[in-house]
């Protein structure tokens, strides 16, 4: 088997940390006697900076051409720090999820119970917490136009849009998902206030006849934003809209105690994509310090939903697991020795 995977390592802490999950997916290749192709394209601030553009057509391209792609992050200070720049890093993150129809990003989340003391919340609420949080990626207020600012710079508007199709779309996939793991769906809104949701919730409702051996629950999204830390057990499958999916799913990440142990799915119609939750850190860049365990079990995620070789993504996951109970980890969630980035991915890779 040859499989060929863009690699887009990006800015701040997203080179050290992919470098790290290409350890394992290469040893991935020895165990199981496979080959894959890896090209490297460049994407956010670093493009910018080497020509002029966050998603350049020269990345899109290879990202086309490639089953799938393991994506580090982007962004850089000096864009963030900027509120007149007009071009900035997370332009070719948008870019990059509307040109490769990423229209729903797959977030698991798990207590690792070596891990629960690390969590700022209290052991008896997230103690077997097990869920997955599916978010619209390509609508919703992060792509409506209009958007802009008067010319006085006082005023600032954006719109958010939906329509039927892209709802029926990601609500399918959510259905789905559901029907596989414990058959419990939740679906996140604000019907009692945004047009639409009211619009997200009568489409879910409809869309339920399909798949009547599934539970279908609402919740309103700030009920949902205090439930996720009161009682995250009672989670099975969320799904939600883009902006709520976006502020949720780093909430979420508390209950395993590091933002930088989430991976996350991007599934697309021409490929997907697959990255670490966290951003770009640019304060650890360069320092080997910076948790590479998000971007690690992402290729885990890659494995299961791109490559079809779910046993290596299962075997990544349990190397993973070795690593935070034998306390081979970074200095974010280490209780004694903290590791460097690359010997955890040393470790990791010699597991496999």
């Amino acid at each position: 088997m040859q499989k060929n995977i863009a690699i887009l390592a990006g800015d701040g802490i997203g080179p050290e940390v992919i470098d790290q999950a290409l350890k394992t997916v290469k040893a991935i290749e020895q165990r199981f006697k496979c080959r894959f192709t890896y090209t490297p394209a460049l994407v956010g601030a670093t493009a910018i900076d080497k020509t002029g553009n966050p998603y350049p057509d020269q990345t899109h391209e290879i990202c086309m051409q490639s089953d799938a792609v393991l994506f580090g992050a982007i962004g850089d200070p000096k864009y963030d720090n900027d509120p007149k720049a007009k071009i900035r890093p997370e332009q070719g993150l948008l870019a990059m999820r509307k040109k490769l129809g990423l229209y729903a990003n797959i977030r698991p989340v798990s207590a690792f119970k070596s891990l629960i003391h690390k969590s700022p919340l209290k052991t008896e609420l997230i103690e077997g917490a097990d869920f997955i949080v599916i978010r619209e990626l390509t609508g919703g207020i992060y792509f409506g136009e209009p958007r802009g600012r008067s010319e006085n710079g006082l005023t600032a508007f954006d719109t958010c849009i939906y329509t039927r199709a892209e709802v029926e779309r990601i609500g399918r996939l959510a259905f789905e998902y559901a029907r596989r793991r414990n058959k419990k769906l939740t679906a996140v809104d604000k019907a009692n206030i945004l047009a639409t949701s009211r619009l997200w919730r009568e489409t879910m409702q409809e869309l339920h006849a399909g798949f009547p051996d599934v539970e279908l629950d609402f919740m309103f999204v700030d009920n949902a934003a205090m439930q996720l830390v009161t009682w995250p057990r009672k989670f099975d499958v969320i799904v939600t809209e883009n902006m709520f999916g976006d502020i949720l799913s780093d909430e979420a990440s508390m209950i395993t105690g590091s933002l930088g142990l989430l991976p996350s799915a991007s599934i697309g119609i021409h490929t997907s994509v697959f990255e670490p939750i966290h951003g770009s850190y640019p304060q650890a860049a360069g320092k080997n310090i910076a948790n590479p365990l998000g971007t690690i079990l992402s290729a885990a995620l890659m494995f299961e939903y791109a490559l079809d070789m779910p046993e290596a993504g299962q075997l990544i996951r349990q190397a993973c697991e070795k690593s935070i109970e034998k306390g081979v980890v970074t200095t974010d969630i280490a209780t004694g020795k903290a590791y460097s980035t690359s010997e955890v991915g040393d470790w990791i890779a010699a597991q496999l």
